[in-house]
């Protein structure tokens, strides 16, 4: 039992609250308590932080590209070093290293992570014999830490935008739509077994990443459930989707997609102050990564605004 001189409820603040706990779990929340003698005797109690974005195996190369090449290195370079990194990775080194970060965020007081998991295949793009084999090893980590999952499968189908072929560094993450819906079902029953509060979204990567009608379908395949999407991270991208959509990646999105709460657009770095405003209307979140973002140097979100 815990009882927290104060706490922060779904309701608010409450003063001398009791908390019951049966395996683990909370049964009981009460207010207005007195402490019982056995119980643990906190001053506040705060729900915990959910981890928004996280590509769990990039943990294993922190510290690989954390160095300055006379102005060369830009996100573009840190994109093939990390493609480099990718084609040693095992299913046995996927689950060891998310295992391993689960743990990480947990000790820095995350209770639960969203996985945007773009890592699919073997390293030369067949897929494995069970085509959720490396989201069956996220779920493992999670299972065996304990963190709270929502588990984001990636659709990656092109290189670039236009529909560019994708590169060979890319070939891990690459799916059909057919083929990233069967995925999609997949991941399902591979978190069938974890606590009730897991949940299964999807991440159609980028605009660049995807097609106007592969979007679409997948949208259509998932009515229900999170969304996540990178949008908007560097310069280049909001020109090359301009260039190809006649409208800036945000712009578009809002215009062409039924953008909710149950979205989440990751990074929104580039936005235009019509764009900033029309996606604050919408209610999607904006998923920051400030570490990221400034190791990269992407720019800052217009926070203030």
């Amino acid at each position: 039992m815990i009882f927290a001189k104060q706490a922060k409820l779904s309701s608010g603040w409450a003063t001398n609250v009791r908390l019951i706990l049966v395996d683990g779990k909370i049964t009981s929340v009460a207010e207005n308590q007195s402490p019982a003698q056995d119980d643990t005797i906190v001053d506040t109690l705060l729900p915990a932080l959910g981890n928004l974005h996280s590509h769990s195996f990039q943990r294993a190369m922190s510290g690989m590209t954390e160095f300055r090449m006379a102005g060369k290195d830009s996100f573009w370079t840190w994109r093939d070093l990390m493609y480099r990194f990718t084609a040693h990775l095992t299913p046995e080194h996927v689950e060891a290293i998310a295992g391993f970060v689960f743990l990480e965020m947990q000790e820095a007081g995350y209770a639960s992570v969203g996985e945007f998991h773009y890592l699919h295949h073997q390293p030369n793009g067949t897929p494995y014999d069970n085509l959720g084999e490396l989201s069956s090893r996220i779920a493992a980590a999670a299972s065996e830490t304990g963190i709270g999952l929502t588990h984001l499968p990636v659709l990656y189908t092109y290189g670039g935008a236009g529909k560019v072929p994708l590169a060979a560094g890319q070939a891990r993450f690459g799916n059909s739509v057919d083929r990233f819906n069967a995925l999609v079902g997949q991941v399902q029953v591979a978190v069938s077994n974890l606590p009730a509060d897991c949940r299964v979204g999807i991440a159609p990567h980028s605009l660049r990443a995807t097609s106007p009608e592969d979007l679409k379908t997948v949208l259509s395949a998932k009515p229900d459930g999170p969304v996540h999407i990178h949008i908007a991270e560097q310069p280049k991208e909001v020109a090359d989707v301009q260039a190809w959509l006649n409208a800036r990646p945000v712009d578009w999105l809002l215009t062409n997609a039924d953008v909710n709460a149950d979205w989440c657009l990751i990074h929104a770095t580039h936005m235009t102050e019509a764009e900033t405003v029309n996606m604050a209307k919408s209610g999607a979140v904006a998923g920051l990564c400030p570490v990221t973002e400034a190791n990269l140097g992407d720019g800052p979100f217009n926070g203030p605004q």
